[in-house]
């Protein structure tokens, strides 16, 4: 049982209330007034919070955590390259091709790559990369995707406030005020797995849509996932009509298979974006994808204008290239899925016993709970899904010393480190966790 008090945690949020909005860095760390986490130490798959508590952790900072948190495998080549070659230069360094090409021998879908310090850019350089190539404009975006924190990708299906019984269509709302309406002008949304609904968009506007960007796997949406017959019918639509298919790959690149998601489903896309998984937990990521589309970044007036300062930095790509060779070279990802699967098989002995209908979805890696009798296909069938019980239990596990996002949508991620965990401990957590929650 955690410490409900929380005196340090409580005085560390009242003084940054007077530093920051909201008293956080980042608006989504913000989880009211009792229940902000402020970290002190993490090590393997636990963090430790300003008030000792600690918890073992299935949040993993969204999914950048492959590993473990500081993974002296990393740590040590991070602190290699500091002492040896530095942070930051502004010129090209041996570490640049050594990290595509570790990435080339992983994902046979990168032929050429750029770096950049978060998924937030990387969408930014494909996106943009796949405009230069088509001439074209529009960006099709499919319903409970998440792409990254810059206008044109903050628009989405309002979900919450849709009534499902009404027979329209969700309406698309921004993320906040500040996002000019302008913003969404090539911007055209559609639900998961509607062979319907991509018809329909080409038929409208086909001629000027640029890039249809999809996460395969939901990683902001329960891990809800593609059917393989959509991805192929994604592929031979862009393939038929000059259109390029980019891959959000941010939360399931080097997390779900050496080759991210497009290992699973077999299929290619022409752009490619990376982040979290990448370095364990440091800030880097990548775009890439054909050398025909990413050669049209280039400094004459007809090319694509991509760059950074932080860009490339030694202490980020010191970092992936550790990261990569454990991911290519070991058997992390064997353990990963055992104990993600492990954990699923303890989940839903509990949820079975208290008579709770419930369904996974998404790789082992990275799953996803539903409370209900069916598998979402899409954003929409999780509107049907029992959301609110779900955040209930998730609350209690906090309670108990279990920590994860407490909203379905967000997936439980596994770390190599989860091994360590005591399964018969998390049964007995999530058991107590369950019985209260159907008590409230």
């Amino acid at each position: 049982m955690t410490n409900p008090a929380k005196p340090n945690t409580n005085r560390l949020l009242q003084q940054s209330h007077t530093n920051m909005p909201m008293g956080v860095a980042d608006s989504y760390r913000y989880w009211g007034e009792d229940n902000t986490v402020f970290v002190k130490s993490s090590e393997g798959c636990t963090i430790t919070d300003a008030d000792d508590q600690t918890f073992v952790d299935f949040r993993l900072a969204y999914g950048p955590i492959i590993l473990g948190y500081r993974d002296t495998r990393i740590d040590q080549e991070v602190i290699k390259a500091i002492t040896e070659r530095g942070t930051i230069s502004g010129f090209s360094t041996d570490l640049d091709s050594e990290v595509i090409e570790l990435v080339k021998q992983m994902c046979p879908n990168i032929e050429k790559m750029r770096f950049a310090n978060s998924g937030t850019e990387a969408v930014i350089g494909a996106v943009r990369t796949a405009r230069g190539f088509t001439g074209r404009n529009k960006i099709v975006v499919v319903e409970g995707g998440f792409h990254g924190l810059y206008d044109e990708m903050m628009w989405k299906s309002d979900v919450d406030n849709w009534d499902a019984a009404s027979g329209k269509a969700p309406e698309i709302a921004s993320f906040g005020v500040g996002i000019p309406e302008a913003s969404r002008e090539h911007l055209e949304t559609v639900p998961l797995n509607s062979f319907e609904a991509i018809d329909a968009v080409f038929a409208r506007v086909g001629g000027d849509i640029a890039a249809i960007v999809i996460e395969p796997i939901l990683g902001n949406c329960g891990s809800i996932a593609s059917s393989q017959e959509y991805m192929q019918k994604l592929r031979d639509m862009c393939d038929a009509n000059g259109t390029l298919l980019i891959m959000d790959e941010v939360k399931t690149g080097f997390r779900v298979a050496k080759g991210g998601a497009q290992e699973l489903y077999g299929i290619k896309a022409d752009l490619t974006t990376y982040a979290k998984a990448m370095g364990n937990g440091y800030p880097v990521a990548a775009f890439g994808g054909r050398a025909d589309v990413m050669d049209i970044i280039n400094f004459n007036k007809k090319g694509v204008t991509h760059g950074g300062t932080y860009t490339a930095n030694m202490i980020a790509l010191s970092a992936a290239k550790a990261t990569l060779t454990i991911l290519n070279e070991t058997d992390a990802y064997a353990t990963i899925n055992k104990v993600g699967a492990q954990i699923q098989q303890v989940l839903s002995r509990v949820f079975t016993k208290h008579g709770v209908e419930h369904r996974f979805a998404g790789p082992d890696s990275m799953f996803g709970i539903h409370f209900g009798d069916l598998v979402p296909t899409n954003y929409r069938d999780w509107k049907q899904t029992d959301s609110e019980l779900y955040t209930e239990f998730a609350m209690n596990l906090i309670k108990h010393g279990i920590m994860l996002e407490p909203d379905s949508r967000e997936p439980w991620f596994i770390c190599e480190a989860h091994k360590s965990v005591d399964l018969a401990w998390l049964e007995e957590i999530a058991d107590r966790s369950m019985a209260e929650a159907i008590a409230q």
